[in-house]
């Protein structure tokens, strides 16, 4: 079985389709203007964690010098800004145990996941953090702190987070990430530099995949669709078979609930509530689904808008023409609408019968 393995992030040059955000950082760097708290957001894999961990290593890359960026945006995958000595070289001491998550100085910290596959971020890892930042650096220029998923903290955790905020130690770097700013407490956002990562184009990740990562044309050409604009999804689902046959199992899910009667769908309901940890994935898949479905039923597609579900193009046309928009939009709702309630700790078993009242009946083949 072939895996398709990214190369471990060395310099600026590594972090595709970011160029503004590279740009920003390293000429923070450059002119001496780095903030003490950064908070990186965007969705999940499009690279938050990639760009705090790069940001780390130029901040304490032994090589020297301070990084100049080239001029000039780039136009594929692999022209990315240049930094004139390659800081951060990737190649120093310091540099191979940060991408390595392993520099005394440098500490990641993640939230735990439940059970349930919630992650959660509690006030003792932020104890424990406050304690670590409070000491002298080992050998780094600065100590650096990632908070990945800070959205996931708890409000006792958020609000001792905020001590350290509000009075950092000196040469302390606070990297936080989350989905959305709005997620975090205004008291923490207000407090950190934000730098908001957009999706990236479909092309450019396809590009991307085929050139750097050596995927074929077919399989990168799938991978740039489903991916939402997420690199590091697409990179993880190439190599990682499971991503894909997993999709086909939700979608056969989906297929089950369309084609059943309500009866049938109430045992559904009940065999999926019992899939606590996969549900929020399910339902994303279904939710893009949904989204297609809506675009198709309103009319020719309109420029500038791409279907996620390429492979499922022919069905969801067929469909397009049985269904009205407004049912497919009705769809489109109930199912975002479960999502929010299952993040929200509602009862599984109900928001799934009440979704799938909603869900119109697949028409029987003629």
């Amino acid at each position: 079985m072939t895996h398709y393995n990214p190369p471990m992030p060395t310099n600026w040059n590594t972090i595709i389709g970011h160029d503004w955000a590279v740009e920003l950082l390293a000429k923070a760097i450059e002119h001496d203007r780095v903030g003490h708290a950064y908070l990186i957001t965007g969705p999940e894999h499009i690279g938050k964690t990639t760009m705090a961990r790069t940001f780390a290593q130029a901040l304490n890359c032994e090589a020297g010098g301070k990084p100049q960026v080239a001029s000039g945006k780039s136009s594929t995958s692999d022209q990315q800004p240049t930094t004139n000595n390659q800081i951060p070289c990737g190649k120093c001491r310091a540099c191979k145990l940060i991408a390595e998550d392993r520099h005394p100085d440098v500490r990641l910290v993640e939230p735990e996941v439940s059970g349930r596959g919630k992650p959660t971020l509690k006030i003792e890892a932020i104890r424990e953090l406050q304690q670590d930042l409070n000491l002298s650096t080992y050998e780094a220029r600065y100590k650096v702190a990632i908070l990945t998923r800070f959205d996931a903290a708890t409000i006792g955790a958020a609000n001792a987070f905020l001590k350290t905020l509000e009075e950092p130690p000196n040469k302390v770097i606070l990297l936080l990430t989350a989905t959305d700013a709005d997620t975090l407490l205004p008291t923490i956002s207000s407090r950190c530099r934000t730098i908001g990562l957009r999706p990236l184009p479909t092309d450019t990740i396809e590009q991307s995949l085929t050139i750097r990562w050596h995927v074929p044309d077919d399989k990168a050409h799938l991978l740039a669709h489903l991916s939402d604009g997420r690199l590091g999804w697409a990179v993880q689902a190439a190599q990682d078979p499971t991503i894909l046959e997993n999709r086909e199992q939700h979608l056969a899910w989906l297929d089950e609930a369309l084609n059943g009667s309500r009866v049938a769908r109430f045992d559904l309901a009940d065999k999926l509530s019992r899939k606590p940890e996969q549900l929020p994935t399910i339902l994303q898949t279904w939710l893009s689904w949904w989204r297609d479905l809506t675009i198709l039923a309103q009319g020719p597609t309109r420029d500038g808008i791409v279907l996620t579900n390429i492979d499922q193009e022919s069905q969801l046309a067929q469909l397009a023409q049985t269904w009205t928009a407004e049912q497919a939009l009705a769809s489109l709702k109930q199912t975002n609408l479960a999502l929010w309630q299952l993040e929200r700790n509602a009862n599984t078993r109900l928001v799934l019968e009440n979704l799938f009242l909603i869900y119109p009946l697949q028409p029987s083949p003629s």
